[in-house]
């Protein structure tokens, strides 16, 4: 405790004089008997820098100077991120780190009933806190760097590039290639990512020389987006609360199985935790109308009873309501 408030209060100054330093000592020792001594360190050098202005401008530019953000790529295909924070950008980081998974750390009790049922979505959420944390960090990138990609990044729109063959894609086995990792992917995630942003065909001849790079298709459109907004409301599966600019489009009838077509009332949001679950899993979806049912694979549900995937869109529900009665009328 005594090297604690000596190694936070510092040495006299002009600026801050021996007797200064000693009244706030007196008062660290006071205290010392009833906080740690991390608590301690922090409260004698809030002593210091209350006593010396200058400081705090100081040292708020110093620790700015420190911060930084590295990417290390792991041998097993992980990659990790070893982030230094600032004060001002950890505020920032930890309240939305905190918002995301307090409910699973003890936080405080909810009395509005929307945030109980998301807390407790988030408790019931199979994944791991920190898989949950992890998942939200990189979905809240991802939409960052959709709000102004070229104003905001510089150069071209950030995209992720996986490579398949053409072959592999058509049987639905073998490996798919994300462009500067090192682990192959499977063919579902490779067709999660043709849902949501179609594909770009690049062609060889026979001695593996690009022969010609196709243009994108498979691709809903922005005004198609708009559809599936107003229709949806967001991620329809469960009880799933991403709205839609959290969303990706699924093709409920895949371009290469089922030679489907990009139409809106072919497609349906989900979030990109759901789309994943889908395609990894044998999930499939189908559609009567506007509804559309969920039908989990025969090893979760040996019936393949469908489940109902009811709209999150208040427009949509006051529609369906409202025909109900001119049609009765």
């Amino acid at each position: 405790a005594a090297d604690a408030i000596r190694a936070g209060l510092g040495a006299p100054t002009d600026d801050v004089p021996s007797d200064a330093l000693a009244l706030a000592a007196c008062t660290l020792v006071l205290l010392a008997p009833t906080v740690t001594v991390e608590a301690l360190a922090v409260r004698a050098r809030e002593e210091r820098l209350a006593l010396d202005l200058l400081l705090v401008i100081e040292r708020e530019k110093a620790l700015r100077e420190k911060r930084s953000l590295t990417v290390y790529r792991q041998q097993d295909g992980m990659t990790r991120l070893v982030a230094v924070l600032d004060p001002e950008s950890a505020a920032l980081v930890t309240s939305v780190f905190d918002a995301i998974t307090s409910p699973r750390r003890g936080g405080p009790r909810f009395v509005e009933k929307t945030a109980e049922v998301r807390a407790q979505a988030i408790l019931d959420d199979s994944r791991t806190t920190e898989q949950l944390a992890l998942d939200a960090f990189v979905q809240l990138i991802e939409l960052g760097a959709n709000v102004a990609p070229t104003s905001f990044i510089g150069g071209r729109r950030p995209a992720v590039q996986l490579l398949i063959t053409d072959h592999d894609l058509r049987a639905r086995e073998g490996l798919g290639f994300i462009e500067g990792q090192t682990e192959p992917v499977s063919v579902a995630t490779v067709e999660r990512y043709i849902c949501d942003v179609g594909t770009e065909p690049v062609h060889f001849d026979s001695n593996g020389q690009v022969a010609n790079v196709g243009r994108k298709h498979r691709l809903h459109t922005a005004r198609q987006r708009k559809g599936f907004a107003a229709r949806d409301g967001g991620c329809r599966a469960g009880d799933c609360d991403r709205p839609p600019s959290w969303c990706e489009a699924h093709h409920i009838e895949h371009w290469v199985r089922d030679h489907g077509e990009t139409s809106i009332d072919s497609g349906i949001l989900l979030c990109k935790h759901h789309h994943l679950l889908l395609h990894n899993n044998g999930w499939e979806i189908q559609r009567h109308h506007a509804e559309y049912w969920l039908v989990p694979p025969p090893d979760v549900d040996p019936t393949q009873t469908p489940i109902a995937m009811p709209t999150k869109s208040a427009a949509a529900r006051r529609l369906a309501a409202t025909a109900s009665v001119l049609a009765r009328a």
